[in-house]
């Protein structure tokens, strides 16, 4: 059955990721806080799969990519030499009458969208999150949390490109915690005010710049679509000129079909070679590179392919959420790819009785090995099945009389609910297969 698409799909879905241990509100027990997230056992090893998933393509699997971990808290010189101190805002208004703010550009005539109350002008609301380094604060001491993770990239260009021995093109990637003061964040995990990003910065001749920016478009696109997002939900966006960061020469945004409308879940950016001039200028490092092969000096183009872990998740969970009926009861399931699906196979005894527990015990500790498990006793079979659905779980692994006798077991597929039989020896092999 088709993704389900009524008005109210955010709701379901919110409603299973806080029922199922996937994501709870920050804070909750105090009240929460608007647009901060924790994510339970299920939402982080799906998190963790994602990232897992990412890292490997973006630099396992390739030999011009190498990674870094830059500190969240960088020098301030930095977020002026990037343009973040000047340009990182949004307009701000505020309702003279219930006191609420909204983005200026989200808010249409001169009311107020809640209570109709009268707005006030609109002013720059920088979206970096300040702090204080060292026991005084004062002026001297401010610092801020990155609201990005690519500058941490820019400032250790040079400091990978040695101990790496790459030659460009080459990129550096990185996956990290970023924050923004978002004035009107919402949509659930689409835009929150912490996130983690999962960006890489591909460093490049001039000359290729339109080569390479078509690479990476193309690259990230097929990434979603390999994941099982189906790909009339996706689409690209080219920036016009009135859309264009002031840093870019071109960009392309990756758009999903959210039940709340298409929307941006990834950039790939030709951001030129205006990040390593700031630096330079800024710090005054030489920050070119030199080649070679040709005895060619020049500061690196770059290519940005910026995307958020905590949008792409909600990307799969979006994707995957099915409603269909089954025996006259409404059957819900996440039809997530087995890559990423938080638990890869389920072992349930059939009963609490006539050793089928011990025996059920025994497989899940020797599948733990190799795969997130999940053992669960508790309750009829069918209602067991319906818990691993929600969850994603691909494969459940029931233990009855006939293991007993024959050493066999019945595996049973989230999508089409077939059930097979398969000897315990075997188990970890035909699992793995089926994993892909």
């Amino acid at each position: 059955m088709a993704k389900t698409k009524e008005p109210d799909l955010m709701d379901k879905l919110v409603s299973l990721c806080k029922r199922r241990g996937f994501i709870f509100q920050s804070s909750e027990i105090y009240g929460g806080l608007n647009a901060l997230w924790d994510y339970g056992p299920m939402g982080v090893e799906l998190k963790r799969n994602i990232k897992d998933i990412w890292w490997e393509a973006m630099t396992q699997l390739r030999d011009d990519i190498e990674g870094v971990d830059a500190a969240i808290v960088m020098h301030p010189k930095v977020w002026e030499a990037s343009g973040h101190v000047q340009n990182f805002t949004d307009p701000l208004v505020d309702c003279k009458k219930c006191k609420q703010r909204f983005r200026a550009d989200q808010v249409e005539g001169k009311k107020c969208p809640n209570c109709g109350g009268e707005l006030t002008e609109a002013r720059l609301f920088n979206l970096m999150f300040k702090t204080f380094l060292g026991p005084v604060e004062d002026q001297a001491s401010i610092a801020y949390l990155r609201p990005e993770t690519a500058q941490g990239i820019y400032v250790n260009f040079l400091n990978v490109l040695g101990p790496s021995r790459q030659k460009i093109p080459f990129g550096i990637a990185q996956i990290g915690k970023a924050f923004r003061n978002e004035i009107s964040p919402g949509n659930f995990i689409f835009r929150s005010r912490e996130f983690e990003q999962m960006e890489m910065q591909f460093f490049i001749h001039p000359k290729e710049d339109s080569k390479w920016l078509e690479y990476w478009r193309d690259e990230r696109f097929k990434w979603y679509i390999n994941l099982g997002v189906k790909k009339e939900n996706l689409k690209l966006h080219q920036h016009d000129n009135k859309e264009l960061a002031h840093y870019a020469k071109m960009a392309y945004d990756i758009e999903y079909n959210f039940p709340f409308g298409w929307k941006e879940i990834e950039g790939i950016h030709n951001r030129t070679n205006f990040d390593l001039t700031q630096h330079s200028q800024f710090s005054g490092k030489d920050l070119t590179y030199f080649d070679d092969a040709t005895k060619e000096r020049f500061i690196p183009y770059i290519i940005e392919t910026s995307a958020g872990v905590d949008r792409s998740m909600l990307v799969f969970l979006v994707d995957a959420y099915h409603e269909e009926e089954v025996k006259g009861e409404k059957r819900v399931s996440l039809k997530l790819s087995p890559k990423i699906a938080p638990v890869k196979v389920a072992v349930l005894p059939l009963v609490n009785r006539d050793n089928m527990p011990e025996v059920a015990t025994k497989i899940f500790h020797d599948l733990k090995k190799h795969f997130k498990c999940f053992y669960d006793d508790g309750g009829a079979i069918g209602r067991r099945y319906r818990r691993q659905d929600e969850i994603g779980t691909p494969y459940a692994l029931t233990v009855d009389s006939q293991t007993l006798q024959d050493d066999t077991v019945t595996l049973r597929d989230r999508d089409s609910m077939e059930q097979i039989r398969v000897n315990t020896s075997q188990l970890v092999d035909v699992i793995k297969k089926k994993l892909g």
